[in-house]
């Protein structure tokens, strides 16, 4: 059973891990090996989440299982010190304890979690910060990304190594500490779940009001549709420093590569550059054959290597960013024309949902017989902001529940903590399945809190996770490296705030086998009996802080550019972003009325051509099968019947063609002049056509 149990964990895992790089990361381009990466992290922070549940079930039923061993002892010494030894213990002294279905056998539980701990550790600490410089690098062969990632590390790992032989000569030379390689283990993993733990407090406070918020906010229509417009105005500013960076850059690359000649022995290095650029520049940037021209060093002076690594990687950027900014504005222009069609359909008595661009994809069969127009129309203007608030309301209890249990798991006699307080009730009667729900409720909400946290914070261009494929090498690895280091003081702070955690709540029970690995607290025990009860406290804080919205009123202060709501530089944003979605509405509508155009004169001419030529036919065959011979005025009267029937379709094919409009004219002036069909009328004020001269 211990093996199904956790394959089918491992499993579900890296499925939920491989989903999410494949939203974030692009697997056809990325490296391979930033990829595995970034999935092994991941991969090994789900992991030790699912398993959490597991490893509590069991440990309940093993203390059951030495509370029952100690009673038999119990019994059995006093019966040897007295006289009757026919003395039993009184009934409803023994538990019955039943084994949980995923119970996981001993010795399986240590060994797993040491092989997951330790490296998800190395990930963190070795391998992932030399795969963020290995891939950001610009050099042009594998051993010049190597060499460059040793040196961008060597400061950082040469910190940690000072620190570490600082703190082993220390320990060695003070009489009072005698410390063991066991100890000393302790101490280092003491120390990166302190530095987690710092960290978890800080994102947790904000996801904790940030999350709830937002759904709430979700369900309010307006204030949706208000704040999509703001970030189209940002991103159109984005967007445009984007173009102009990529300019420059592609200018640079055009001085070097006119520069460096085919036959130059830093030409493949600008062959390597060129791949990187997009294709409608690669067209532009011919390759330079001309080596008959004199060249002057000084006026026409060839890039050293290493400026061409330097110009590799600016490229590599210029292109990315330039790719992410042209996806996430598309997506964020089919969002709001998303949300400006449900706000007209609000108001519609058909009650069925009708979309200003309906998708060019033939619709499936869910969209035919389930997610019909109808249905779609009850779920976006009626069911979902109900939907969203009463999620809105249920995350809301359990944020409280969270910061309540935080600042009281401390204490064991009374039990305060409310989450301890459901998990006991639970032990008590020994209800393994809503012990494992439960658990797996309250720490999913937390890595909820803490993960979309993660995913929603931007530091600049530096670190930023974009979805539809859109995130650099750099920004994944680096999600992976802090989700490395969170998940494990995450799950030790859920440990204590259930009472599981004999260390923190300084109970005598057996320790989960995740406790067990980490090492006893109390070697530093300022730390088992300060930082780690009393820190997360902050919490209260940080809640107040994010609720009344102060990390957003410095930012804006401080010139970053926030929603703020009623704030006057929000609503200018709000109106550029209003006056942006009509232009971008009108070229589109002005696109497919020209494409359905185009489509009809073809569907037109294609019918009238072959009936034109299929009535020539018939009049070839009736002329020469004719039986008595044609004179010549009845052919030429034939002859001038067969021109004029051509001229009249000619003439009729060209009062069909409707003129495009290729003027740039005024954009209202068009919506006039457009009826419900789609088409133009004609600008003059007579019915006639401007060929009907012809």
């Amino acid at each position: 059973m211990s093996v199904w149990v956790l394959g089918l964990d491992v499993c579900v895992c890296a499925t939920l891990a491989f989903l999410l790089l494949r939203r974030y990361g692009d697997l056809a381009k990325q490296q391979r090996m930033v990829l595995l990466a970034t999935l092994l992290a991941w991969c090994l922070c789900f992991i030790i989440v699912f398993t959490i549940p597991l490893d509590v079930s069991t440990t309940i039923y093993n203390q059951c299982v030495i509370d029952n061993h100690h009673v038999v002892s119990t019994t059995v010494s006093r019966s040897n010190q007295t006289e009757n030894s026919s003395v039993l213990p009184t009934q409803g002294v023994f538990k019955v304890c039943d084994k949980p279905w995923s119970y996981i056998p001993d010795g399986v539980l240590p060994v797993f979690w040491r092989v997951v701990y330790w490296t998800s550790q190395s990930l963190t600490w070795l391998l992932i910060p030399f795969m963020q410089s290995y891939a950001r690098s610009g050099a042009f062969s594998i051993s010049g990304k190597i060499k460059t990632a040793l040196i961008e590390n060597a400061i950082y790992y040469g910190t940690y190594l000072f620190i570490f032989c600082s703190l082993l000569i220390y320990v060695a030379i003070s009489p009072q500490w005698h410390l063991s390689w066991y100890d000393l283990r302790t101490i280092g993993i003491t120390a990166a779940n302190t530095w987690g733990l710092f960290l978890l407090v800080l994102l947790l406070g904000y996801g904790l009001v940030e999350i709830p918020r937002s759904y709430w906010l979700a369900s309010c229509h307006g204030h949706l549709l208000a704040k999509t417009y703001f970030k189209v105005a940002k991103l159109m500013t984005e967007k445009a420093e984007a173009e102009e960076n990529l300019e420059d850059v592609m200018e640079d690359v055009r001085g070097v590569n006119e520069s460096i000649k085919y036959n130059h022995p830093l030409r493949k290095c600008i062959d390597t550059i060129l791949k990187k650029c997009p294709v409608e520049y690669q067209e532009k940037l011919g390759r330079n054959m001309d080596d008959y021209e004199d060249f002057d060093e000084k006026r026409n002076s060839c890039p050293s290597k290493k400026s061409l690594v330097k110009l590799h990687k600016q490229v590599i950027y210029a292109v990315q960013r330039h790719n992410r900014t042209q996806v996430q504005w598309q997506i964020l222009l089919d969002e709001a024309f998303h949300l400006e069609d449900v706000a007209k359909n609000e108001t519609s008595s058909a009650h069925q949902f009708i979309h200003s661009f309906p998708s060019a994809q033939p619709s499936g069969w869910f969209s035919k017989y389930i997610y019909t127009p109808s249905a779609e129309w009850y779920w976006e203007c009626v069911l979902r902001r109900w939907c969203y608030r009463v999620l809105a309301v249920a995350l809301c209890v359990l944020s409280v529940a969270v910061v309540w249990s935080e600042c009281t798991f401390f204490s064991t006699q009374p039990v305060l903590s409310l989450f301890a307080i459901f998990i006991q009730l639970a032990e008590r009667q020994y209800n393994y399945l809503y012990i494992q729900v439960a658990c797996f409720i309250i720490i999913m909400f937390l890595c909820y809190c803490v993960y979309s946290t993660v995913f929603r914070i931007r530091v600049f261009n530096y670190y930023y996770l974009a979805p539809h494929h859109q995130t650099d090498a750099y920004s994944l690895q680096f999600s992976g490296m802090l989700f490395c280091r969170l998940t494990p003081p995450l799950c030790l702070n859920f440990l204590g705030v259930i009472h599981m955690d004999s260390i923190i709540s300084h109970q005598q029970r057996q320790q989960t086998s995740y406790t067990s690995i980490m090492g006893s607290m109390q070697v530093l025990s300022f730390i088992a009996n300060g930082f780690y009860i009393y820190y997360p406290m902050l919490i209260v804080l940080l809640c107040i802080a994010t609720y009344f919205s102060l990390g957003t009123r410095c930012l804006n202060l401080l010139g970053f550019q926030q929603f703020m709501g009623e704030n006057d530089l929000t609503s200018d944003l709000v109106d550029e972003g209003k006056e942006l979605i009509r232009r971008e509405r009108r070229k589109r509508q002005r696109s497919e009325d020209g494409e359905n155009r185009r489509r009809e004169w073809r569907e037109k001419y294609t019918v009238r051509s072959r009936s034109s030529y299929s009535e020539l036919r018939e009049n070839s065959t009736t002329t020469s099968t004719s039986s008595s011979t044609p004179t010549t005025s009845s052919s030429t009267d034939s002859r001038r019947g067969q021109s004029r029937r051509e001229r009249s379709d000619q003439s009729e094919l060209l009062q069909d063609v409707e003129p495009l409009d290729f003027n740039g004219d005024d954009p209202q002036d068009v919506e006039e002049r457009r009826y419900g069909g789609g088409r133009y009328l004609s600008t003059s004020a007579s019915r006639t056509r401007i060929f009907d001269d012809v």
